[in-house]
């Protein structure tokens, strides 16, 4: 069976560090993969915040994650600080790929726990269609790529 394959860029010009919750430890006493999901929407909003930007305010639009990918590399536990990062990929005119790459320190290195990827896609709410991304937003995000 094809398993997803996640090529990641060299370079990741954000990172941040979020630390792993009680409350995001599943049955097997480890982070769900359902949790990694959520990590991704925490790093993203957080990227975007370091551009002026929320998910619902971008250049005056919105942005709607279209497709996600996710490849779970190893295990995160209770006390963990994932270390994540983002890079910007591919840039069309109404949607932006986003690259993740979560990891943990382990045995004094970087072990990677999870790679992911979305298709963001830019929405007008108002107006309930997709819509083309402002040139000001397509500016801050090829600074992080």
């Amino acid at each position: 069976m094809a398993r997803i394959k996640i090529e990641l860029p060299e370079k990741f010009p954000f990172t941040t560090s979020i630390p792993v919750r009680i409350t995001d430890i599943n049955y097997g006493d480890h982070v769900g993969n359902d949790t990694i999901l959520s990590l991704m929407h925490e790093a993203r909003v957080q990227f975007l915040k370091t551009h002026g930007y929320k998910e619902l305010e971008f250049e005056g639009l919105g942005m709607i994650m279209a497709d996600v990918g996710i490849e779970f590399k190893n295990e995160l536990f209770y006390g963990d600080i994932v270390i994540a990062s983002i890079a910007v990929g591919e840039i069309s005119k109404v949607s932006f790929d986003l690259y993740y790459k979560f990891e943990k320190q382990l045995e004094g290195r970087n072990v990677l726990v999870a790679a992911g990827k979305t298709g963001m896609v830019c929405y007008d709410y108002d107006k309930k269609k997709i819509a083309v991304i402002p040139q000001k937003a397509i500016a801050a995000l090829r600074s992080s790529q």
